[in-house]
């Protein structure tokens, strides 16, 4: 792998536009293709034959993606290098009867996905994006990227203990945003309305999967700009650099591995769904990757027991104010390099051979990396790491990028660790 710069601007400004044009899981997978699509990968239908030809290809389905490399005279038994992801952050969603309202005001409904960080939501301007699905079963994606919903926050005066007492919200009575006014709430109006955004005929939307996003930008932070804010980064940033690294290693001659990007949805609920981490989909690709070049399920026994995985999402870089949350002998840093994730209960995949594993592609890249546990009197989260490993038999590596705010509508890392988290799958997936 040449060398590169240490701090390579163009990366991270391509991940800033990644972010604002990926809202939603759905745009997420699409703009991931987009990205292959131009490094020569094609995306292949489930429901068809697939054949042993070399290159390139994808499968997305709903907010997943599954896209790897076959190089020229790879063996049924090749194993695999895969680098998997997330796509889904939480946030506030439309419910299946959106259109609400009280004393004047017009309001959509909205369920709570996952663990956001709901004080982060507040008097925010919202956008709303997703996927329509027409009556024909076609699907379309819509993006109103403009101040459309708010939720407003109680002010002090209605609520004196709030400075006391801390804020407290109800989830179902007090994050119901507000997009307009009127005594009168018709049914079908949002529906209505996003019909015209998209250019589609009244009626012809028979199901939505909808979610609100900060129409805020990405923006470079700090007296020296070495700071990155911006929404989504759990964990677009790791799909963003997955994205990267498999076109890059895809033009890397002598490949002795088949290089993987696997994006799933719906990590932030658990994974258990046809597009999660929990379900068929990765092991159903590799599998029919496998029989595709002529193998058995000898061949495909042997390439799953060679085959490693990173997983690739944002970890906690110590916090300035709340020092004492973390472990006292393990602070990462933001732009200190990916961080090794380790959990002893296996909440993270790690072992000491995946940790080797990583560290020789850190060393290969010319990156450091740092090491992240729990402090013990803290719950530990968990990602698709243990899930992959126990589902599919393959040996797996938590990983990740340190940030601060994680959850928050609006996140924080250093600007320089996305390129080094790159680098480091670029030298993994090209090993």
């Amino acid at each position: 792998m040449s060398e590169l710069p240490r701090f390579d601007r163009g990366h991270t400004d391509d991940l800033m536009s990644f972010l604002a044009a990926s809202p939603t899981p759905y745009h997420a997978v699409a703009n991931a293709a987009q990205r292959l699509e131009k490094a020569g990968f094609r995306q292949v239908a489930e429901t068809d034959a697939w054949d042993a030809t070399s290159g390139g290809k994808y499968v997305l389905r709903g907010g997943a993606i599954i896209a790897w490399y076959v190089p020229e005279g790879a063996d049924p038994h090749t194993p695999f290098r895969i680098v998997g992801a997330h796509t889904d952050s939480p946030n506030l969603r439309v419910k299946p009867r959106p259109d609400t309202g009280a004393h004047g005001w017009r309001q959509i409904a909205v369920e709570i996905y996952g663990g956001p960080l709901m004080n982060s939501w507040l008097d925010r301007d919202l956008g709303l994006a997703g996927r329509l699905t027409l009556r024909d079963g076609t699907t379309r994606l819509v993006n109103v990227d403009r101040p459309l919903l708010r939720v407003p926050q109680l002010a002090i005066h209605l609520d004196r203990n709030v400075t006391a007492d801390g804020l407290k919200l109800d989830k179902q009575r007090h994050l119901q945003p507000v997009w307009g006014l009127g005594d009168t709430v018709r049914d079908g109006d949002l529906i209505a309305f996003l019909e015209q955004e998209a250019g589609l005929t009244a009626g012809e939307v028979t199901g939505w999967d909808l979610m609100t996003h900060s129409v805020e930008p990405p923006a470079y932070l700090g007296r020296d700009q070495e700071l990155l804010a911006g929404p989504r980064m759990d964990n677009l940033l790791s799909v963003h650099a997955g994205t990267a690294a498999l076109a890059a290693a895809a033009s890397a001659p002598g490949l002795s591995y088949i290089p993987v990007l696997a994006a799933f949805d719906h990590e932030e609920t658990g994974s258990q769904s046809d597009t999660g981490a929990d379900g068929p989909l990765l092991g159903t690709v590799l599998e029919r990757s496998v029989l595709a070049r002529g193998g058995t399920y000898e061949d495909r026994a042997r390439a799953f027991a060679d085959t490693v995985c990173l997983s690739s999402d944002t970890g906690h870089a110590v916090h300035p104010n709340y020092a004492e949350r973390h472990d006292p002998t393990h602070h990462p840093r933001v732009d200190g390099g990916p961080i090794l994730k380790v959990n002893v209960n296996n909440r993270y995949a790690t072992d000491g051979s995946g940790r080797a594993v990583f560290a020789a592609a850190c060393e290969k890249a010319g990156v450091p990396f740092q090491t992240f546990v729990s402090n013990n009197s803290m719950p530990c989260g968990t990602t698709i790491g243990p899930i992959t490993a126990a589902r599919h038999g393959i040996r797996t590596v938590d990983i990740g990028t340190a940030i601060l705010s994680m959850h928050s509508a609006r996140e924080l890392c250093g600007a320089n660790d996305p390129h080094l988290l790159a680098n480091a799958l670029v030298a993994f997936l090209r090993s």
